[in-house]
């Protein structure tokens, strides 16, 4: 059997790896409706993928593609919010400024949380670098 093509085989992988991030959304929508009611399934999926992540069942690898492609094209996800803005403009005038500093406040805190987290887990992974503890292998230049 001939091997596919380098593009066609990226795009393969890219929609598996799509695939199975819709099925950890779907564990975490029917985690969150079963067990965990007070969970957002947003919350739940995040913390599933972390889980498997963390005990090895998942491979970063096996949803980097993926994952890429859905940040990439977020905006087109977006457009149907836009719209559904335009057409309620005259609802919004009043509002405006205040849903504006809402969005901007909003953003500024995740990405302050987001730099800690992140500057958390530097720290945490050098130190158990330095102690030894770390399976991550070291990366390469």
């Amino acid at each position: 059997m001939p091997a596919l093509p380098p593009h066609l085989h990226q795009f393969c992988r890219t929609l598996l790896q799509i695939g199975l991030l819709i099925l950890i959304w779907l564990a975490a929508i029917e985690l969150s409706s079963t067990w965990l009611h007070g969970l957002p399934p947003t919350v739940t999926g995040i913390a599933l993928a972390l889980v498997l992540l963390g005990l090895g069942l998942l491979r970063r690898e096996w949803l980097a593609d993926g994952a890429g492609w859905l940040l990439r094209e977020m905006l087109l996800f977006f457009i149907p919010v836009v719209i559904a803005v335009l057409q309620y403009r005259d609802a919004l005038d009043g509002k405006l400024l205040t849903i504006l500093l809402v969005i901007v406040g909003s953003t500024a805190c995740v990405m302050v949380a987001t730099a800690l987290a992140v500057d958390l887990a530097w720290r945490l992974e050098a130190r158990w670098r330095r102690e030894g503890l770390s399976t991550v292998p070291e990366d390469k230049p």
